[in-house]
């Protein structure tokens, strides 16, 4: 009988941890705008106009045919989130009792630092056609909560990271108007836990392990209005995956281990597709300005469906409710001389989640940048682009409450954790690149 409960116990954790998942997957901060460096100086504002690096590939493949010749380019993007969590009527599962039990404190600060390279080349193949090729992160999130805190049922360590190859092409129809594509293939893999109730053994832990890969594509054109004005647009296709995951649980009791075990489950996922529009507009030879609006089709993701591996059933439907988010973001530039230019930005980062379906996985909210850079061409051939932004949320209220799946209506009271309070939120950001045209 007792082994029967354990196995129970399990495979409930199973669906627990990808329910959890299921619904973090959708938060702002899970697509990341940050490709290069030598936009972030700019908020990021103009990349589908500006075409001034390789990264165009990933921003606008189009701009390709506007780069001065075969170019490299290797960058790297540090990230340095601050969480922090203040408690205001949250409690943990009533059922997680036994020896050794802790209400549980706030959490500490569940942001670190989390590093995203990127690689780009291009190579004109005659006078008017391009390729290139590209590798990057464009999704990605990192939360990790000290293990015994109040909200540890609904999530401890999330961390979801992607790997995008790009392959795109560009043709240059006039001197004034290039159309550009790409095919990318997607990595995504994902590490979560968190805490469950397992009576009358106290709790347990849950680990998963998830992984899939993906196809899509990636479109756009740029037009030189004029020789002191450029416009881009953009569009990149959504993203269908299904996660099959490993789940390992184990129950403790003093913090002892005394049994484990793994069970399979899988979760159909889309990432959305998203547009932009962008504009680059010089003012003499010293002064540029970009700006930026970029719409990201999150409501494709309304319910997410938690698949039993071994019996095929649905064992959860989760309702996500995402709404549709808007980026908005102007950029300037001053060319100090041919070597310097220094950079300024600011944008508005529109969150997709609406307040009743905030989790702690990713308790985000709309995202204000400043930014500044600067870059150095000590030759014609190499440049240097740095760049810092400060990332500023308001203060974000979180009222979560969770049934840990699997558990009968009759004993949901028991099984039953709440999150409610306050997330203080900021970020520091810096970049670093080199590219060099041969």
């Amino acid at each position: 009988m007792q082994s029967n409960r354990k196995a129970t116990l399990f495979r409930l954790s199973a669906i627990a941890v990808l329910a959890v998942w299921g619904e973090g997957a959708g938060a702002a901060g899970f697509a990341l705008t940050e490709q290069n460096a030598s936009g972030l100086g700019y908020a990021y504002a103009g990349q589908a106009a500006l075409a001034q690096d390789a990264s165009t590939v990933f921003f606008n493949p189009a701009g390709m045919s506007f780069l001065p010749g075969p170019q490299v380019l290797v960058g790297v993007v540090a990230i340095d989130p601050s969480i922090k969590f203040s408690n205001n009527g949250s409690s943990r599962i009533p059922a997680a009792t036994g020896p050794g039990a802790q209400p549980g404190g706030n959490g500490g600060n569940a942001g670190s630092w989390t590093y995203v390279p990127d690689f780009y080349a291009t190579l004109p193949v005659g006078d008017r056609f391009s390729i290139g090729f590209g590798v990057s992160a464009p999704f990605g999130f990192k939360t990790e909560y000290d293990s015994d805190w109040i909200g540890r049922f609904q999530g401890i360590n999330s961390q979801l990271t992607t790997i995008n190859y790009n392959l795109a092409a560009a043709f240059k129809v006039t001197d004034s108007i290039s159309i550009g594509a790409g095919v990318n293939y997607q990595f995504l893999q994902t590490d979560l836990t968190n805490s469950i109730a397992a009576p009358p053994f106290g709790e347990g832990l849950t680990e998963l392990k998830a992984q899939d890969s993906a196809w899509g594509w990636n479109v756009g054109a740029l037009f030189q209005v004029s020789p002191d004005m450029r416009i881009g647009v953009a569009y990149r296709s959504s993203l269908d995956y299904t996660v099959k995951g490993t789940v390992n649980s184990t129950l403790l009791a003093n913090g002892a281990q005394i049994s484990s075990g793994t069970f399979n489950a899988s979760a159909d996922v889309t990432l959305p597709d998203m547009a932009s529009l962008s504009i680059v507009q010089k003012f003499g030879d010293k002064w540029d300005m970009m700006s930026d609006i970029t719409w990201t089709h999150w409501d494709v993701v309304q319910r997410v469906n938690i698949v039993d591996t071994a019996s095929g059933a649905t064992r959860q439907q989760l309702a996500l409710n995402f709404q549709n988010a808007w980026r908005l973001s102007l950029g300037l530039g001053y060319h100090l001389s041919e070597s310097w230019t220094l950079k300024g930005g600011f944008a508005w980062d529109q969150s997709p989640v609406q307040d009743q379906y905030r989790t702690v996985r990713l308790p985000d909210n709309d995202r204000y940048w400043f930014a500044l850079g600067a870059r150095w061409r000590p030759s014609k051939a190499l440049t240097f682009d740095v760049g810092y932004a400060y990332l500023w949320l308001p203060s974000t209220s979180i009222n979560s409450t969770q049934v840990q799946p699997g558990v009968p209506a009759a004993l949901a009271p028991a099984f039953t954790s709440v999150v409610g309070g306050e997330y203080s939120n900021s970020a520091n950001i810096l970049a670093l690149q080199v590219s060099y045209t041969f």
